[in-house]
């Protein structure tokens, strides 16, 4: 059985698709292929309108994807005005992005012989691991901070997931998770250290590229937490770049909320690492990581990084509403950055991450 292979980036220790390991140095791993791309939009024609038309450049065997889709991929790109397109990411089976890369996950689980998954999240990651999960008919359990949505938390409860509510910060519940897989034999669905879900948010990358008729625009805006969909897409367009695809590549904007923003701080001196920085709560609850595990890996792979504060986010995610596209607070963040900087970055794409029915909120609700 062939599949994605991983690669340790500190000794070099390559690790096979169906080898569950999720770290060897104490670094995350990488995926061992170049990026690769799709076939040229030609070829695309006539084949199922889901993450799978790209089988190409996801590398995963068929007999195990078959099983585990739930249809993901292929939201709608939707011109919003002002040179500014929306991609409705929470079109998506379990409402957000995350979907694109968990089933990845959930597929490398079943080609390691799993019999039960664990997974970290602040809300959409965990709700994607227990609906793939049960998909599959794999038990899951899901780590969650106590402060996620209660919304969200219903959400992972109804397909079956048992819950795990963690005291403190994101950092504390991914703590909590790798203790309870180091403990026992489960499979750890991590959307942070496994790089197999990078190859599905490169998929994002391709359906811009495709429903733009083979082109990409020329600014992406990307929320970054922990840069699993920054690291996808550039993934994507390095692959694009490579096939001849595109002819150059678009510029990368990542935007973190003000109160949580380590990679801006680090973008802003240079430096190439992230920067401790003195954290406060922020309704962006999806990007809000105060040390991301790739934090170096996203420094290189982007072209700038903005951050929008809470009023930013709160009226970004109003106006959308307004526009008929109810997200939730982290989901408008790509939105308040793009309309702040209108006009800077020419032809936009941002992506809607998640819905608001994940949180459920309303004009009148206090902010």
């Amino acid at each position: 059985m062939t599949g994605p292979v991983r690669v340790c980036p500190e000794c070099g220790r390559q690790f096979e698709f169906t080898d569950p390991a999720w770290r060897c140095c104490g670094v995350p791993m990488r995926l061992a292929e170049p990026p690769a791309a799709p076939v040229p939009p030609a070829e695309l024609a006539g084949r199922p309108l889901t993450t799978w038309r790209y089988a190409e450049a996801l590398g995963v065997p068929a007999e195990l994807w078959r099983s585990a889709t739930l249809g993901e991929g292929i939201t709608p790109l939707l011109s919003a005005g002002d040179d500014i397109s929306v991609k409705v990411e929470y079109a998506a089976p379990t409402l957000s992005f995350k979907d694109r890369g968990v089933v990845l996950l959930i597929v490398q689980a079943l080609a390691a012989g799993a019999s039960k998954v664990i997974a970290d999240s602040s809300g959409n990651a965990g709700t994607a691991v227990a609906a793939y999960a049960a998909r599959v008919g794999l038990p899951a359990e899901i780590f969650v901070p106590d402060s996620t949505s209660p919304k969200k938390i219903a959400q992972v409860r109804a397909h079956g997931a048992s819950v795990n509510l963690v005291p403190g910060n994101r950092e504390a519940t991914a703590a909590a998770a790798i203790e309870a897989v180091e403990a026992g034999d489960s499979f750890y669905a991590s959307h942070v250290y496994n790089p197999v879900f990078h190859l599905g948010t490169a998929t994002y990358g391709f359906e811009v590229w495709e429903q733009l008729g083979g082109r990409l625009p020329e600014t992406l805006v990307l929320p970054v937490g922990n840069g699993t969909l920054v690291l996808g897409v550039t993934r994507a367009v390095a692959g694009l770049l490579a096939a001849g695809l595109i002819p150059t590549a678009p510029r990368i904007v990542a935007v973190q909320a003000a109160n949580c923003a380590p990679l801006a701080a680090a973008w802003r001196t240079g430096s190439a690492k992230p920067l401790a920085v003195e954290s406060s709560p922020t309704i962006a609850e999806g990007i809000a990581i105060a040390a991301p595990a790739r934090g170096a890996e996203i420094l290189a792979a982007v072209d700038e990084i903005v951050t929008v504060t809470e009023e930013q986010v709160l009226a970004g995610r109003s106006e959308l509403a307004r526009r008929g596209w109810y997200v939730e607070d982290t989901a408008a963040v790509c939105w308040a950055a793009a309309r702040a900087s209108y006009g800077a970055w020419g032809e936009v794409v941002v992506p809607l991450s998640g819905a608001g029915l994940k949180t459920g909120w309303t004009p009148a609700s206090p902010a």
